[in-house]
This record gives structure tokens, sequence and C-alpha cells, in this order.
């Protein structure tokens, strides 16, 4: 078996967003291809709140105990899916720090302030 050689990092295969650790950001790839009308309304319902290739997402919390519903942030939404909703939408995870904030740039509307940080 040979292996080219590249300075490339590995590119990781798309994982389910029930898959994706909490607090780490991803991107939509896809939605996972469905058979049977209920799942295809699933899958219809998951893009038309948002769930598209290209927007950002990113597991905000879990449930307790079962881990279930997840609550996943899409854009500037937020919204509770079972596990087995979020497992239809396939998601590349990003590199570290790649959703911080830009210098200069501002917290969306909405966004909480931590309490360890100072506002003047």
């Amino acid at each position: 078996m040979s292996h080219a050689l590249s300075d490339d990092p590995p590119a990781t295969s798309p994982i389910g967003l029930d898959q994706l650790p909490r607090g780490v950001a991803a991107i939509v790839t896809a939605l996972a291809h469905t058979e049977g009308e209920a799942a295809q309304a699933l899958a219809l319902r998951l893009m038309e709140i948002g769930f598209l290739p290209g927007e950002r997402v990113r597991v905000l919390a879990q449930g307790f105990p079962a881990a279930d519903p997840l609550a996943v942030r899409v854009g500037q939404a937020t919204f509770a899916l079972r596990r087995h909703e979020a497992a239809l939408v396939q998601v590349q995870p990003e590199e570290q720090g790649a959703m911080s904030a830009a210098p200069g740039r501002s917290k969306p509307a909405g966004t909480a302030v931590r309490s360890t940080e100072v506002v003047q």
C-alpha cells in the first residue's frame, strides 16, 4: 500500500449533526437521502427552517438524561431537534477557531454576555 505525501491536513468525512460534539462549529454539507413520505417531509421541513448546504451550525446543549433533544443553532436561529432528525443533517466540522468573531466584529443580536466579560 503506497501513501502519497501531502502537506494538506487529512480531510474528514461529513458526519451527522447528531454526532457533532457540543460547542463544535460545523458547516451543513447536505441532507441525507430519505425514503418514504414521512422522512421526505421531515427533510423538507429541515431545509425550510434553515438547514441548507453552506450554513454554519453548532450543537448548544443536549437534553438530560438521554441527550435528547439537541439545542442546535443554525445561522441566527436556535431549534430543538430530536436525534433522529439531527441525523439527517450532514455536517463538516470546521477548523478550531473558524467561527470565532473577527476583530472589530460585534456579537450578533440576542447573544448572551458571559458573566466573566466586563461590560462598560
